[in-house]
């Protein structure tokens, strides 16, 4: 009868572990590499999409609206 139950909390934790690796390794608000790349937010182009899911939004069609640094 626990079996269910160590299933359920073993898949959640599991789930929970490898969204927080996404969020550390593909979030572009996360810095690794500080000497190569400090602000990787700016290597950013207009249609990446980063985030986990988005409504209706076609990120192929954006264009640049913001400056280079």
């Amino acid at each position: 009868q626990l079996i269910p139950l160590f299933v359920i909390i073993g898949s959640g934790g599991v789930g929970a572990s490898l969204y927080l690796m996404r969020l550390a390794m593909f979030n572009p608000d996360v810095s690794w590499d500080r000497k190569n790349n400090p602000e990787p937010w700016n290597k950013m182009a207009p249609n990446d999409q980063y985030k986990f899911f988005s409504v209706n939004m076609d990120y192929s069609n954006l264009k640049k609206d913001r400056p280079d640094f």
